[in-house]
């Protein structure tokens, strides 16, 4: 084996051992041919026998796999892919329904490979290495003879990351039609049940609440069945201990990098081990193999960490920002921008877009996106949908006029486009009415009047990419806003045979993954940014495609602490879109003050999305403050290390904090976030985190300065608001009230 080797094998007793930066993963090949689970979690020493840690016995009313042998059964042992019908009563990671009517299967271990690097996905977004030094990648083929077939198992494994990565791959090489009902992406077996799962939850406007509940035996689950990730749940789940807090304790995270039906469960047994399930949902899923074709799951991220939630974030946020988004601006700044959404909505001319693009400009935006509204007849939401051409009655010079202006003022110009989506009112509809997704002969429902394109037809994808692509050619475009506004029924495909219907979900996925590629390969000067109304579609496998997404269409700054604060167990602050919008709100009505608003969306990719040409003189110059502030700590607030101080899901939720250091920690910036004021409320403190300990810190705004050790271990004594007496020291005292706090180390 080779110096420095992620992967080890005990030849002799086929064990195989990964080991990441802190974490070690390590799995066994079963008397029975199949694979067992020995140990993931904390790193430990490589040594030539690992069997200490795998145990057989006779076990009551178990059902055993060799004649005559009552020690081996596979209802007890712990697994690592398991599948149907042969002693094991837990759900499985795959299940293949064959020719003759059996789902019994038999995959035994074939042999390995161990590979450079990280290899891609065909056709799916995938975590990539830019050097072959910085992972290894372990591959195990299974084979069940009897089927003539083969899964093809991945493990890659950073050198200076605490992840595993996994998916699978089957193969028919036989000559019999093989009809996969179940194809997870990966499965793990804990050995104890003593966990709370943690899970990101919501609605529209309300989307990834961090929800946490204990383990009970039985499944607990979490799913989509929308055609998207969505806003409801989104593909990922958390193991942590009862006692790991955001700093502290020992917690396993899985992430799906996917952008469909997914499902994530947690199933405990009768003997308290928990079995992690992660991938593809398979209510409604089938796939057809013929003989010779193959069928690839996206991945599973599976990361770890002993420093509670914050540290599992920070393994995420660190790989997601650099080793899953792509492209030219995966590391370049992010631009300041305007959108017109709420400003205008649908009631738009070209001096109204210039006149509130010259307002912007002053203040100090750097990028106008135009939204909604600009193409076909589209006056409203009935309308237009799939006519991906400029409205000459709003826009009579066209989109690269209006561009070229926006251009010549200084600033970039971007554009919004919805392509998987058509309106029954639309020159693309009247042309091509089988070209949605429907069941003939079925009432097809409609979403916000519109209708689901069926992107598992490549003539489908290959008309939008071209109507797309004609617009972004002509015209200097730097940005495109990607949204998605309704999900799926009635899902069929006039354009796939009986058997093939319930591939439908997925073939659509790969289609728009399919358009993303193309248009992202042809336009990579484009920062494309994701949306689904708001989050319905914020998961990795997006991210892999369009660098940021929008985070929510709830703008409001006292529902985006939570929005914001459970989006970052996962996603790092570059990846969220967070803008400044109107008052009263136009989601929840309420009133927050400019100086508020800033002081949340601070905290992402910065924009405003209101109409600046009605604000006061006093409130432009308090926008272009916030820019400039914005602009001078850009770099910390986009890719530094973010922390989680105060939890608004913990007691009574009326504090939220955060704060995000740089990468060098010689800048830090925290956020502090109060509800409703308290009245005569005690002396409180907050404690940072993430500063060096031995160096010094300033302050802005206050005197003296402060040694990193103890601002994370004593804090800053925070300001008192309005105790009923006087006006305290905070400048907004009342409710909604915010601060933001910069430090900066002593030279």
């Amino acid at each position: 084996m080779k110096k420095n080797t992620r992967i080890h094998v005990n030849e002799s007793n086929k064990e195989f051992h990964l080991q990441g930066e802190n974490i070690s993963y390590i799995f066994n090949v079963l008397r029975n041919g199949q694979l067992g689970h020995l140990h993931y979690g904390k790193k430990v020493r490589h040594r030539d026998d690992f069997s200490h840690l795998y145990k057989e016995e006779h076990r009551a009313t178990s059902s055993c796999v060799f004649e005559g042998d009552l020690s081996f059964s596979l209802d007890f042992l712990r697994q690592e892919y398991p599948g149907y019908g042969t002693t094991d009563y837990r759900e499985p990671a795959f299940q293949i329904l064959q020719e003759n009517g059996s789902r019994i299967t038999d995959f035994r271990y074939d042999g390995y490979r161990i590979i450079p690097g990280k290899p891609l996905l065909n056709g799916l977004p995938a975590t990539y290495t830019e050097n072959d030094s910085e992972a290894e990648t372990l591959e195990i083929t299974l084979r069940d003879k009897l089927l003539d077939a083969r899964i093809v198992l991945l493990y890659s494994v950073y050198k200076n990351r605490d992840a595993i990565v996994r998916s699978a791959k089957f193969v028919n090489d036989g000559n019999q039609k093989l009809q996969l009902d179940r194809s997870l992406s990966c499965s793990v077996d804990l050995p104890d049940s003593t966990f709370d799962l943690v899970q990101l939850s919501g609605g529209w406007s309300r989307e990834r609440h961090v929800k946490t509940r204990s383990l009970q035996p039985g499944i607990q689950s979490i799913s989509s069945t929308r055609g998207t990730s969505s806003s409801q749940q989104n593909p990922f789940l958390a193991l942590k201990r009862p006692e790991t807090t955001e700093h502290q304790g020992e917690v396993f995270g899985f992430s799906l990098v996917y952008s469909g039906n997914f499902l994530a469960q947690a199933e405990v047994d009768q003997y308290d081990v928990t079995r992690v399930s992660m991938g593809i949902n398979p209510f409604d899923f089938s796939w057809l193999l013929e003989s010779g074709e193959s069928f690839q799951t996206p991945e599973v991220v599976m990361a770890y960490s002993d420093a509670g939630l914050n540290g599992l974030s920070r393994e995420y946020h660190d790989l997601y920002r650099s080793r899953l988004a792509r492209g030219m601006w995966r590391d370049k700044a992010r631009p300041v921008l305007i959108n017109n959404w709420e400003a205008t909505y649908f009631d738009f001319d070209e001096e109204k877009i210039l006149t509130i693009a010259r307002t912007a400009k002053d203040m100090g935006v750097e990028l106008f996106v135009l939204d909604d509204g600009w193409f076909g007849k589209r006056n409203d939401d009935t309308t237009s949908l799939g006519d991906w051409f400029v409205d000459e009655d709003k826009l009579p010079e066209g989109i690269p006029s209006l561009a070229e202006k926006i251009k010549q003022l200084g600033m970039d110009f971007g554009l919004w486009f919805e392509p998987e989506m058509v309106s029954k009112v639309s020159e693309l509809y009247q042309e091509h009415p089988d070209w949605i997704i429907h069941v003939p002969g079925r009432s097809p429902s409609h979403g916000r009047h519109q209708y689901v394109l069926d992107f598992s037809r490549k003539e489908v994808v290959d008309h939008i990419y071209n109507m797309m692509a004609d617009v972004l050619e002509e015209a200097p475009i730097s940005y495109v806003k990607w949204d998605m506004n309704r999900y799926m029924t009635e899902v069929g495909s006039v354009a796939l045979p009986s058997g093939r219907q319930r591939e439908v979900p997925h073939r659509y996925i790969l289609g728009v993954y399919d358009l993303y590629e193309r248009l992202t390969s042809a336009f990579p000067h484009i920062l494309f940014e994701s949306c689904a109304s708001g989050g319905a579609r914020f998961d990795p496998g997006m991210l892999y495609y369009a660098p940021q997404a929008w985070t929510s269409d709830d703008t409001d700054a006292v529902e985006r602490l939570k929005i914001q604060f459970g989006t970052s167990l996962v996603y790092p602050l570059s990846s969220m879109g967070a803008h400044v919008s109107e008052v009263p709100n136009h989601q929840v009505r309420r009133i927050t003050s400019l100086k508020t608003r800033g002081n949340t969306a601070f905290f992402g990719v910065f924009g405003y999305e209101l109409d600046v040409t009605k604000m006061t003189d006093q409130e432009k110059e308090q926008v272009k403050a916030q820019i400039d502030f914005y602009k001078k700590h850009r770099n910390t607030l986009q890719y530094g290390d973010f922390h989680r101080l105060i939890s608004p899901f913990e007691g009574d939720g009326n504090v939220t904090s955060w704060m995000t250091v740089s990468a060098d920690r010689k800048e830090a910036i925290a956020g502090y976030y109060q509800v409703l004021s308290k009245p005569n409320h005690g002396y409180e403190r907050l404690l940072l985190k993430g500063l060096h300990p031995d160096k010094e810190y300033r302050i802005k705004g206050r005197k003296g300065t402060y040694f990193g050790d103890e601002l994370m271990h004593v804090g800053i004594q925070l300001d008192s608001g309005y105790s009923g007496t006087q006006l305290g020291g905070i400048e907004e005292s009342g409710d909604f009230t915010s601060e933001i706090y910069i430090l900066s180390e002593v030279d």
